[in-house]
């Protein structure tokens, strides 16, 4: 019984495709992240939303000098999502109005630059977001433009494996071990806060063993009956019972959802149940052991828009766009055919 987050252990969909190698991130400029915002500010209200560029900075050292310097109580704060240190991103920030003329202080801190800044009449809240585009540098490939396009049109069409990236599970990949005895033992070291995110780590271990055997078993941009089904364009999620919803599924229209286990959630049916028994009968675990989580589904995989690759003397840039939640780590593995982006102090790409 492995708990220890092994990224080897988790099949490529690409894997008869060869990759370009390479390295990510030898300059926080090679990742560049852009939030997609899921709607811009109305230019009035009493929150001031700010649009900020930022390397080598992580989101929570921006909300804590906002906190300490500026005097804004946290609480008020808005985030739509977390953006990694060692990257250049850009993302939306908010406030209360009555802060503003504050702002200057911002200058202050290195690494940070305000590019806009309106007005909303709401505060920014967490997941208030499409997506991210990115641009990312391969530095020093083995492979050059073929064979990266070769892997990107695979991922267009079939959709990307929507496995949680390395900065989900620790350092030495170890969380997942922490969060198995506070399932088991009901009790561990830490505060709330690190409790509900150690077990989050065994969540979304199990849901990689998950989306590992769909892809083992024939089943990644399949449904089967009892399956749980999201519409990529709508959001929505129903439950799979018409066989013929796989010519859906085979058109990237709909995908499978796997459980992030908790006290509330859809529950699969039948096949599609059986094959989450599995991944939790390896673990010795059972479905009420995670009624200290809330609970959710998340798809297997998710669509591949905007993408574009580039030779330039540096090596490869990548470009594409991918939706909230998902990793650009699970895209660059498949084209580098390398295990990339080991925790240092990564947020997640949210």
């Amino acid at each position: 019984m492995d708990l220890i987050y092994r990224p080897e252990r988790y099949p490529f969909l690409t894997q008869d495709l060869p990759g370009v190698g390479g390295e990510i991130r030898v300059e926080p400029e090679d990742f560049q992240v852009e939030e997609i915002p899921a709607y811009l500010p109305k230019g009035e209200g009493e929150h001031l939303y700010l649009f900020l560029e930022k390397e080598g900075r992580t989101t929570r050292e921006v909300v804590e000098f906002l906190r300490d310097e500026v005097g804004v109580p946290e609480k008020e704060i808005g985030v739509a999502g977390l953006k990694d240190k060692h990257a250049r991103t850009r993302q939306w920030l908010s406030l209360p109005r009555r802060y503003e003329d504050a702002l200057c202080l911002l200058e202050n801190l290195k690494g940070v630059r305000l590019l806009e800044a309106h007005l909303h009449p709401h505060k920014l809240r967490t997941g208030h977001l499409k997506g991210n585009r990115f641009r990312v540098l391969i530095r020093n490939p083995k492979g050059g433009l073929p064979e990266a396009e070769a892997v990107l049109r695979r991922l267009a069409e079939k959709g990307v494996p929507n496995y949680y990236g390395p900065q989900r599970f620790g350092l030495g990949g170890l969380n997942p071990v922490r969060g198995y005895r506070l399932v088991k033992e009901g009790k561990g070291r830490g505060t709330p806060w690190l409790k509900r995110f150690l077990i989050g780590s065994l969540q979304s271990l199990l849901f990689n063993d998950w989306v590992a055997l769909r892809l083992e078993r024939g089943l990644y941009d399949r449904v089967v009956p009892g399956d749980w089904a999201k519409k990529h364009d709508t959001g929505g999620e129903f439950l799979v019972e018409d066989p013929k919803e796989a010519e859906r599924a085979l058109r990237l229209e709909i995908s499978a959802t796997g459980p992030l286990f908790g006290k509330k959630y859809p529950e699969a049916q039948g096949e599609a149940r059986a094959l989450e028994d599995e991944v939790l009968a390896q673990y010795d675990l059972r479905r009420e052991e995670f009624r200290a989580r809330k609970g959710a589904r998340r798809p297997v995989r998710v669509p591949l828009k905007e993408w574009q690759v580039e030779e330039a003397k540096e090596g490869l840039w990548l470009s594409f766009s991918l939706p909230k939640g998902s990793y650009a780590t699970s895209l660059l593995r498949e084209v580098m055919k390398k295990e990339v982006d080991t925790p240092k102090e990564a947020e997640e790409e949210a």
